[in-house]
């Protein structure tokens, strides 16, 4: 068993509790004490979207893109020259193969485990129509019961965003011949597509989507657009939603990158700021995170602060996100770096950047099944993985 499967499986009924107890939530509890800010400013930063930001100032532990030194940084164990053109997202199949897809083209490619060879053309996933920020975008593997396994693909197609399945054969590879049409009606634009979609340790699947550039919808209940989505393997809203048979887990969302739970099942999601204030949130069911009224940490009543603030996007631009343990690695994408968050519990400690400008944006991070760190620099053609040892 993965160390991701064997973590899913133990903290399955600590995450239904959280839920349960959680699911009357309306988005309106009292204001949390401040979040930490990292790039420069204060936690309680400008409120309005167009704000500009503090100047640029040391983080805690350690200076602005700093790479600091020691037993708790992560090492690059090998970088794998994959040719891959625009990768977005990384799944790792049983037996460690690597699926990951590419934005613009529609393919989806396989590294063999550990990324001992060449990379490989699976197929094209059929329904794409790329365009800007839309494409091919977010995977997702079903969980590990029943007999039937899917790969689930989020991307965009001509009228909007969507979520397809295919369905894995007996050499574990998805036949894309035959998709399974799931979820539709996400809207779409030329930026704010969000796309990141993942099985959450109750089984259920969790959808990270953007406002589309439209402003109504983040605070639309009724509304797919800016919001965290929770549903069922076949694509209804998920038992125990917060507004009842509603798809909607949680609203207020600009544009949503990265999505994973900690080890006692709290779901956390890192988040786009416009040109302020990238955030990093801990999500509960019906809450409301703000956008477009408020970014950021304003404690404004009625919504929820970040718990992590980069007033200056230039220093983040959060994409994938990956829990081990209690610690979050987060790519950035305008950052160029890979931050470490420590989580205690319900509130974020000092964010460290690592491999500040070495190696391009980072646009996701995934946990292989050998216990490494995979990293999807997307900013230079061809694009290339790190495989990152981290510590435990």
């Amino acid at each position: 068993m993965s160390p991701r499967s064997s973590r899913r499986s133990v903290l399955a009924a600590a995450a239904a509790a959280v839920s349960l107890a959680a699911a009357g939530c309306s988005g309106t509890p009292a204001a949390p004490p401040s979040a930490i800010s990292p790039p420069g400013g204060t936690a309680g930063s400008q409120s309005a979207p167009g704000a500009t930001g503090g100047a640029t100032s040391s983080p805690p532990g350690g200076t602005a893109g700093s790479s600091p030194a020691g037993p708790v940084a992560p090492r690059v164990a090998a970088r794998i020259n994959a040719g891959l053109t625009l990768p977005w997202s990384t799944v790792f199949l049983p037996d460690g193969t690597a699926l990951i897809s590419e934005r613009d083209s529609a393919l989806l490619k396989s590294l063999p485990p550990g990324g001992n060879g060449p990379a490989a053309t699976v197929g094209k996933v059929p329904g794409v129509v790329p365009g800007g920020e839309g494409g091919l975008l977010g995977l997702a593997l079903s969980p590990d019961a029943g007999t039937v396994r899917y790969l689930y693909a989020y991307f965009t197609a001509e009228s909007d965003n969507r979520i397809a399945r295919f369905r894995l054969g007996a050499d574990g590879r998805p036949d894309l011949g035959a998709p399974e049409l799931v979820f539709s009606g996400i809207p779409k634009a030329g930026t704010h597509n969000g796309g990141r979609i993942r099985f959450g340790p109750d089984g259920y699947l969790y959808v990270g989507t953007g406002d589309a550039r439209r402003s109504g919808d983040p605070q639309d209940r009724n509304a797919l657009g800016g919001k965290i989505l929770r549903l069922t393997p076949e694509g209804k809203p998920a038992p125990g939603n917060p507004f009842d048979d509603n798809p909607v887990f949680s609203l207020g969302h600009r544009n949503v990158q990265g999505l994973d739970w900690d080890s006692a099942g709290r779901l956390w999601a890192s988040e786009f700021g416009p040109d302020v204030n990238d955030e990093l949130n801990l999500i509960v069911p019906g809450g409301n995170y703000g956008w477009p009224e408020v970014t950021g940490a304003p404690h404004r009543t009625g919504f929820r602060d970040a718990k992590v603030v980069w007033p200056s996007t230039a220093d983040s631009s959060p994409s994938g996100l990956e829990i081990i343990g209690d610690t979050a690695y987060l790519g950035a994408l305008r950052g160029e770096r890979i931050w470490k968050v420590p989580l205690r519990g319900e509130f974020a400690a000092d964010p460290v950047a690592y491999f500040t400008r070495e190696y391009g944006r980072i646009r996701d991070v995934a946990l292989a099944p050998d216990g490494r760190l995979w990293a999807l620099s997307n900013g230079q053609n061809p694009a290339f993985v790190l495989v990152l040892e981290v510590p435990r």
